[in-house]
């Protein structure tokens, strides 16, 4: 299939290599320097496009490709306050979009098991929740989407919390901190923390391997859907 690559990184990069290897052909890489191939993107030369830039170009890059009739997935965060908008303009071009803080199959399987551990551990208020995330150097947004995710997912489902912040100290606003180091690929933990212990679910992304990998295969699987759909419909969780 032919895939367009919207941000040149390291994700970028990564992604090229890995749909190289699997047979896909790369049809335009569009980046800072070459912004004008974006809006020659089309159904003709394109399958989908595979949209890794930064918060500020999001949304106008998404947008492109869905009124040139273009699927589109996207691995930005930091530009969700304006996704009400993309998915009115994918239902008036009857395009086809995702977007996903995280594409790593094993970070998703995160997902379900925090919003069940949560569930159970509700039925215990002595315990509080943190949230920390680690992350390398050049990643622009903090909080990172994926610890948004987790954090949506206990204020969706623990009666005690009601929102999210960094570094916060009330009761009901649940604390997420973010801390950024050299060459840290992606670690999550959610913690539960009381006077008597600690219980934690941790996952660590060992490179990039395994968001580059995710977004190919969603790549792959998306072409043959219409609308807004989830990672959820991806693996059917």
């Amino acid at each position: 299939m032919n895939i367009a690559l919207i941000g040149y990184g390291k994700m970028g990069k990564s992604i090229e290599k890995l749909a190289i290897e699997r047979g896909h052909n790369i049809s335009a890489v569009v980046d800072l320097e070459n912004q004008e191939k974006l809006f020659e993107l089309s159904p003709n030369n394109t399958d989908v496009a595979i949209e890794f830039s930064n918060p500020s170009s999001a949304f106008h890059n998404i947008a492109a490709c869905l009124r040139q009739k273009v699927p589109v997935i996207s691995g930005t965060t930091g530009w969700l306050n304006k996704l009400s908008d993309i998915e009115t303009l994918c239902t008036t071009h009857n395009g086809t979009f995702l977007t996903a803080s995280n594409f790593s199959l094993g970070v998703n399987i995160f997902f379900k098991l925090n919003e069940w551990l949560c569930q159970v551990m509700g039925q215990f208020p002595n315990y509080k929740i943190d949230i920390d995330e680690t992350h390398h150097l050049q990643k622009l947004d903090k909080p990172s989407g994926t610890a948004i995710t987790l954090a949506k997912g206990i204020v969706k489902n623990h009666s005690r919390y009601n929102h999210w912040e960094l570094k916060t100290s009330k009761e009901e606003h649940l604390k997420i901190s973010s801390f950024r180091k050299a060459e840290v690929a992606g670690k999550h933990a959610v913690k539960y923390t009381s006077p008597i212990d600690t219980i934690a679910i941790t996952h660590e992304a060992h490179s990039r391997k395994g968001f580059a990998l995710g977004a190919i295969l969603v790549a792959e699987w998306i072409p043959y859907k219409k609308g807004i759909v989830t990672m959820n419909d991806f693996i059917k969780l």
